[in-house]
């Protein structure tokens, strides 16, 4: 994953993956990491939301007619039957879901953690290179804020998606509209919070740092 940049000399090289270039580099490839299993959980979760909104949608009243045959106590007691099976097929889709939800709730903690050890280790840089004289890049063309601005903006996002991932899971199985059930199942799928700019900004940091070849 850490293909050398072509062009860059081997004293260049050396310093980008020592001290604070080192961290940060370290960091990127955590982001990464931690994005692909945030991936595998959406679509683990988007699964299960369907599951859930499939079982709301399947769900039919019992028809009064059900009632008035003359062994309408066995009829009544077939749907209540099926009623209560439903009824926990949808109770163990919305725990699993919630499960999903506190995985990605771990995973937006690691980011803060990441984002909280990235603007250390800029200070710390800027500190050096303030006491030094020298302003240069650690890897290619970034100061050390930039980093800072990049993870910030990643971190930002994913709050922001985890957010609108809670109301879902509050909600989804409760909403007596199938079109905002869909409305519902649509946002978890195609998270509105992580648009271009979000996956713009990750392999920018992958780039500068390394990981991926100029």
């Amino acid at each position: 994953m850490e293909a050398k940049s072509p062009g860059i000399s081997a004293s260049c090289r050396k310093w980008a993956v020592s001290g604070s270039a080192r961290k940060l580099k370290d960091n990127a490839a955590d982001w990464h990491n931690l994005i692909m299993k945030w991936d595998r959980l959406n679509d683990d979760g988007s699964t299960i939301a369907n599951q859930i909104v499939n079982l709301k949608l399947s769900k039919e009243p019992v028809k009064e007619t059900d009632m008035a045959v003359e062994d309408g106590q066995t009829s009544i007691a077939q749907h209540a039957v099926t009623g209560s099976a439903a009824g926990s097929v949808l109770e163990d889709r919305c725990s699993a879901l919630l499960a999903i939800l506190e995985k990605m709730a771990h995973l937006v903690s690691k980011m803060e953690k990441l984002a909280s050890s990235t603007k250390g280790v800029c200070e710390l840089q800027a500190f050096q290179q303030e006491r030094a004289g020298v302003c240069g890049p650690l890897f290619h063309t970034w100061p050390a804020t930039h980093f800072e601005e990049a993870v910030s903006l990643l971190l930002g996002s994913y709050k922001e998606e985890l957010a609108l991932k809670e109301v879902i899971v509050g909600e989804i199985a409760h909403t007596s509209s199938p079109d905002l059930a869909l409305v519902y199942l649509s946002c978890w799928l195609y998270q509105p919070y992580l648009d271009h700019s979000s996956k713009l900004q990750l392999e920018s940091l992958l780039l500068e740092t390394g990981h991926r070849p100029l």
